[in-house]
């Protein structure tokens, strides 16, 4: 056959042979974008299988079930204290790892610690006492049980019996009849103090590293010291007329601060806490309550908050817009109402100045950090909660994470967070503040 002018190429396969050019090719067989391609992908690999997968801020470390109304409590040693169906026990807050039981006890309305125990008032109904039982806080065991209440003073390891009249809690704690010291061993009385009627009753932190004292300012306006070791009565001195409630006087950087009907006004008056000399005395103005803001004592009422030296009276700083101040930890949250229910900002106490924004932001209770505040917020959407980082030096919280649907009645310890959840359990959160 004759072929003109068309040149036809017939592809026989490799049965025949490689060619050399195969063997040995003068030019790449790659086309030219694939050595980029190559090293790509070996640059993705390589980087992935580097990177290790990101830490999750909330992290749950172990969970207890427990009944509504059992009780909790953190120690400053890292261990969470629980009450499940009648049972105390203690656990390691880093693993859940069980240290102790303690067995059936009563159902008690919170766990106390003092003197290394937990101090235990069942819950009660009518006017029967039903007494305090002191469990070891090391191993569990039961110390003694005896009538009324038993309470701690901040900065002392003596341990105090007496009845309240309207309230034990706050600041200061108005009692009535005697007051009695406890051997922490033995649950036996020490030394009494008779308060022939009712008196409000509060730690004083004496001179120098001389420990705390106890207060008393009895309802006959008469002010007296004693000694917690032996209860000797150390200075006494009279004061002005006042209500003398729960929450006056206040004894802020070993002041006691006294609020009290003027001429015409209401005052504020001012006494050595170690003499019981008066200070100063000054108008109250538009103020009414009396708080600690760390060395400073705040003033609260209409007029908004001012803080001042209680040792001069003299005024630091004042802000119009805050009514009242708590404190959580080593943080100070200012609020703008007089009942503490609109958190406004973490605040630097010396100064007044706003570090945080926490509008919308509700601070959790507990030792936390020396250097940032956990705050929730409930979200519309699912009814999750909200749980970030408060720090100075960060305008708004920083988000950690959600909680999961009906988790509430938190408290906060270093790099933990306890919370109890709407199906029963008390879930333990490790938290990572860096993010």
């Amino acid at each position: 056959m004759t072929v003109q002018s068309n040149t036809v190429i017939i592809d026989l396969g490799l049965e025949r042979g490689e060619p050399d050019s195969y063997d040995s090719p003068q030019r790449s067989t790659f086309p030219g974008w694939f050595p980029a391609a190559v090293l790509t992908t070996l640059i993705l690999l390589t980087a992935g299988a580097s990177m290790a997968p990101a830490k999750a801020a909330l992290t749950e470390v172990f969970s207890l079930s427990v009944g509504p109304a059992d009780a909790y409590a953190l120690t400053e040693d890292g261990r969470l204290l629980a009450q499940s169906f009648g049972m105390l026990s203690a656990y390691d807050l880093d693993n859940g790892a069980t240290q102790w039981e303690a067995g059936q006890t009563a159902p008690a309305f919170r766990l106390r610690l003092g003197s290394g125990l937990v101090l235990m008032r069942p819950w009660t109904v009518g006017s029967r006492d039903p007494g305090t039982t002191a469990i070891s806080l090391a191993d569990g065991t039961r110390q003694w049980r005896r009538s009324g209440n038993v309470v701690t003073l901040a900065g002392s390891p003596t341990l105090l019996a007496a009845s309240p009249t309207r309230s034990m809690g706050g600041v200061a704690r108005r009692v009535q009849g005697p007051v009695e010291a406890i051997d922490p061993v033995t649950g036996r009385t020490r030394w009494t103090v008779d308060v022939p009627s009712s008196a409000v009753l509060t730690g004083l932190p004496g001179p120098g590293d001389s420990g705390t004292r106890m207060l008393l300012v009895h309802d006959n306006r008469t002010m007296a010291v004693h000694d917690l070791v032996t209860g000797e009565r150390l200075v006494t001195a009279a004061v002005p007329p006042a209500d003398y409630d729960p929450t006056n006087p206040a004894v802020v950087d070993g002041v006691v601060l006294l609020r009290h009907p003027g001429r015409p006004d209401m005052e504020f008056s001012a006494y050595d806490g170690t003499t019981l000399r008066n200070l100063w005395s000054q108008p109250a103005g538009g103020y009414y309550d009396i708080e600690a803001c760390g060395v400073l004592a705040c003033l609260s009422g209409p007029d908004g908050m001012r803080a001042i030296d209680p040792a001069t009276g003299d005024v630091r700083w004042t802000n119009p817009g805050w009514r009242g101040i708590q404190q959580y930890g080593k943080s100070f949250v200012a609020y703008g109402t007089a009942e503490n229910t609109q958190p406004l900002g973490l605040i630097d106490p010396d100064t007044g100045q706003l570090q945080v924004d926490l509008t919308g932001w509700r601070p959790i209770y507990g030792a936390g950090s020396e250097d940032h505040l956990l705050v929730t917020r409930s979200e519309s959407d699912g009814g999750r909660t909200m749980v970030a980082v408060a720090r100075p030096g960060e305008v708004q919280p920083r988000l950690l994470g959600p909680l999961p649907a009906g988790t509430g009645d938190c408290q906060a310890a270093p790099e933990r967070l306890v919370c109890r959840s709407m199906y029963g359990q008390l879930v333990v959160w490790a938290y990572d503040r860096k993010g």
